[in-house]
């Protein structure tokens, strides 16, 4: 059995996994994660990941936190620029949702939810009823910063408060993630796709969300945190 079956499937798990889910305890690993004391972990995290570090520029990191949200060498991730295409993000999983005409995401049978609980806007999520659901989960290997998908002229970051899942499926299984954990979104208002709602979620011992900009103009392919 492993950790995570462990956690989400067995009834001490649950009780351990309160704690894990926590900020406070986030906060903490975060805190270790920052030092230099975390600087030994680097090693077994790239063998463990097959991460091929050619892609990256490594030059000047100490800590954990400092590899993991590490800089991609240029040209290593073109983006395409035409503006009638929806491009991706991020690097990471892509899974694609219907929403339905009363607003409600169904990723498995146990854990529907609404676009409304996740943005705790009910006039701005009813925009979505009948539309789609972007999830791009990004995996421990991948590269973690993301740029804006379309360019226009982009709202505040609205933080919402939350616990921290997993955001592995063995977690939709059980619970509405995207909808309890901490999460922070923009609404962009694009000539080409409309309103547009881009919003990233902490996961569990990863709950930092850092955006770079407030309200302004966003660029399509711009780093974007």
């Amino acid at each position: 059995m492993d950790g995570l079956t462990f956690l989400y499937k067995t009834a001490a798990g649950r009780c351990l996994l309160k704690l894990l889910s926590s900020r406070p305890l986030s906060k903490l690993c975060g805190a270790f994660l920052d030092s230099r004391l975390s600087a030994f972990l680097i090693k077994g995290f790239v063998r463990k990941n097959n991460i091929d570090l050619s892609d990256y520029e490594l030059d000047g990191i100490k800590t954990f936190n400092q590899f993991f949200r590490r800089r991609i060498k240029d040209g290593k991730r073109p983006f395409d620029m035409d503006p009638d295409h929806l491009c991706s993000p991020c690097d990471g999983l892509l899974t694609v949702y219907p929403i339905n005409d009363e607003g409600t995401v169904i990723p498995v049978k146990q854990s529907a939810y609404t676009i409304a609980s996740m943005l705790k806007d009910k006039e701005l999520a009813s925009r979505y009823n009948g539309g789609w659901c972007l999830v791009f989960r990004l995996c421990v290997d991948n590269y973690h910063r993301y740029a804006y998908p379309v360019s226009g002229v982009k709202g505040p970051n609205i933080f919402i408060p939350g616990i921290l899942h997993t955001v592995q499926p063995i977690a939709l299984e059980k619970f509405p993630v995207f909808a309890q954990n901490c999460r922070e979104y923009t609404v962009i208002e694009s000539d080409e796709f409309g309103r547009v709602v881009q919003m990233e979620v902490g996961a569990m011992l990863v709950g930092r969300i850092v955006n770079l900009e407030q309200a302004g103009v966003a660029e399509r392919g711009h780093e974007k945190g």
